[in-house]
C-alpha cells in the first residue's frame, strides 16, 4: 500500500472509530456532581446522599466536585459552561438559580443556560445561636438585637445564600439590625458560631442538627410557621412570635442549557430512583430535611419561575445584594 493508500485507510478507520465514540450510549464514563459549597455543608450532604443512588442507577461513578464561592455562583457558572453531554450536573438552590442572576449583571452565566432535572429535597432554616450567648428564645434575641443594633453578628454560606435571605427577611420583619459574615459554605459558616466568632446562622438543617443535639448549638425555632415534623423539638415561627415569617428552601439538579432531551430523562429517572431509596430518604430525615422529587423536569422547569418571583422581590424587598 502506498502512501496515499496508507493515509487513505487511517482517515476512513479514524473516522469510524469518531463514529462509534460518538454513538456510545450515555453515559459511558463518570459524571461530574457540581456543588457549589465547601464539604460538610447541606449542598453537599445532599449531593453525596443522592451520588451512591444515582451511580448505581446511571451505570458510572457519580463524582462530587466542590467548587465554592460567591453564593454558589461559581459553581453555577462552571456547568453553566460544561458540554451539554449530561457529564456536568450541578446541585443548586434558589441563590445560584433566581437570586444571583437576576440580581448581578456581572455574574458569567444567566439562569437560561442551566436546564432544569428535578428538585431533590426541601426544607426550613434553623435558627442557632451559640449557647454563651444566653439567648433562649427568638423574642430574647429580638431583644438584645434591638437594643445594641449591629452588636449580633450572623454567619451563613455566602452572600446571596437562602440563609443570607433568611436573615434579611427576619430583620425587615422584626426591625433588628445584625451583621452579615458571609462564608463559602455552611460547614465553615456552623464553625464560626459553635467557636464563638459569630453569634448566630439562619442555616440549612444539615449544617447544624448534628451540633444542636450535642448542645454545641441552640436552635430557637425553623423558619416556617408550624415546627417541622422532622425536627418536631424546635418551635415554628407562630410559636416564636414572628408570624409572618415563612421561608423554605429547596436543593435541585441542572444540567447545561441544549443537554439532549433524552439524557436529561435519563438523568431525571436516575435521580428518582436514587431519592426513592429508603438510605436517601433516611438520611434527609436525620439531617431535618425531606425528600422532595417533581414530577419532571418540565413541572420543576414551572416551579422555577414562580419561586423566583418569591427570592428576588425578597432580595430586593430587604435591599440586600447578590454582588
Amino acid at each position: 500500500m502506498n502512501r496515499i493508500g496508507r493515509l487513505a485507510f487511517a482517515l476512513v478507520a479514524f473516522s469510524c472509530a469518531g463514529a462509534a465514540l460518538a454513538q456510545q450510549p450515555y453515559p459511558s464514563r463518570p459524571v461530574r456532581l457540581v456543588v457549589g459549597f465547601a464539604p460538610g455543608g447541606a449542598a453537599d450532604i445532599v449531593a453525596r446522599a443522592l451520588s451512591e443512588g444515582l451511580s448505581r442507577a446511571l451505570g458510572q461513578p457519580v463524582v462530587i466536585e466542590n467548587r465554592a464561592g460567591a453564593g454558589s455562583s461559581i459553581a453555577a457558572e462552571n456547568v453553566a459552561k460544561s458540554p451539554p453531554d449530561g457529564y456536568s450536573i450541578l446541585i443548586a438552590s434558589p441563590s445560584s438559580i433566581s437570586v444571583n442572576p437576576a440580581l448581578n449583571p456581572k455574574l458569567g452565566y444567566k439562569a437560561s443556560d442551566l436546564a432544569p432535572i428535578t428538585k431533590v429535597s426541601s426544607s426550613p432554616l434553623v435558627i442557632v445561636v451559640n449557647p454563651a450567648t444566653d439567648i433562649n428564645t427568638v423574642g430574647e434575641l429580638v431583644a438584645v438585637a434591638g437594643k445594641r443594633p449591629g452588636f449580633l453578628n450572623y454567619a451563613t454560606s455566602g452572600i446571596g445564600s437562602a440563609p443570607h435571605f433568611g436573615a434579611a427577611l427576619f430583620s425587615q420583619l422584626t426591625g433588628v439590625k445584625m451583621v452579615h459574615v458571609p462564608f463559602k459554605g455552611g460547614a465553615p459558616a456552623v464553625v464560626s458560631v459553635v467557636g464563638g466568632d459569630t453569634q448566630l446562622s439562619f442555616a440549612t438543617p444539615p449544617s447544624v442538627m448534628p451540633m444542636v443535639k450535642a448542645g454545641r448549638l441552640r436552635a430557637l425555632a425553623v423558619t416556617t410557621p408550624e415546627r417541622s415534623p422532622l425536627m418536631p423539638d424546635i418551635p415554628g415561627m407562630r410559636e416564636a412570635g414572628v408570624p409572618s415569617m415563612s421561608l423554605s428552601f429547596w436543593y435541585g439538579l441542572f444540567v447545561p442549557a441544549g443537554t439532549p432531551p433524552d439524557i436529561v430523562k435519563k438523568i431525571y429517572d436516575a435521580t428518582a430512583a436514587a431519592a426513592y431509596r429508603p438510605e436517601y430518604k433516611a438520611t434527609l430525615a436525620r439531617e431535618g430535611t425531606e425528600m422532595a422529587i417533581s414530577h419532571s423536569p418540565e413541572e420543576f422547569a414551572a416551579f422555577l419561575v414562580q419561586d423566583a418571583k418569591f427570592w428576588v422581590k425578597l432580595a430586593r424587598d430587604s435591599g440586600a445584594t447578590a454582588d
